[in-house]
């Protein structure tokens, strides 16, 4: 038994008595940040009479690959959606909606998909180009859209200033090489969509 300076004794270890040093808690990783932040919505198209729109539902944002990881494995493949439903990601703060301000000028490049396997497929290697920023154009991208329908299925990549064809026919060049398809890719106006069904192409790659 000894006395330290504050006068309070103190009892040293006995021979052969080991004396071990309490585990520091390891510092948890840091997330990895994305660019930006993203957000997914839900669309289910197959009520009947119901207005396009009215079911669209914002379901989580998202700014780290992480979170995005996560996500993508429980909830996000397309070839789980039912018939007429759609999943879209989007740059966080645009509504996947020809109204929106952000995509009202813009368009779309589309492509068709008879195989749930390769629509999933094209879907996450679109994302991850999404949210790695791998477009040379970044800020012209509104984001992208799986539609899940019974004879086929589509996917299209929303950009927001269709008339200037330079940008769309690099994005539309970049993309396919991304989703890795053989077949011809088109590029439609929002604004021709809103006024008949089938709109024309505009552009195509």
């Amino acid at each position: 038994m000894a006395a330290n300076e504050a006068g309070i004794e103190v009892t040293a270890p006995t021979t052969g008595e080991l004396v071990t040093e309490q585990p520091q808690p390891q510092p948890q990783p840091q997330p990895h940040k994305l660019e930006r932040k993203w957000t997914f919505w839900f669309d289910n198209q197959s009520k009947q009479g119901a207005a396009w729109g009215t079911c669209l539902r914002k379901v989580y944002s998202f700014d780290t690959v992480e979170e995005f990881w996560c996500l993508y494995e429980q909830v996000f493949k397309p070839s789980k959606l039912p018939g007429n439903a759609d999943f879209h990601l989007f740059k966080d703060g645009i509504e996947p909606k020809w109204e929106d301000p952000v995509c009202a000028s813009g368009g779309k490049w589309s492509v068709t998909s008879s195989r749930k396997a390769d629509l999933d497929t094209m879907w996450l290697e679109t994302l991850m180009a999404l949210i790695g920023e791998q477009f040379d154009e970044p800020d012209d991208i509104c984001g992208v859209v799986a539609s899940v329908r019974q004879r086929q299925d589509k996917l299209a990549l929303w950009t927001k200033a269709a008339a200037n064809e330079a940008a769309q026919m690099s994005i539309g060049r970049k993309w396919k090489e991304i989703i890795d398809v053989n077949d011809k890719i088109t590029y439609s106006f929002h604004d021709d969509s809103k006024r008949e069904r089938n709109a024309k192409s505009r552009y195509n790659v």
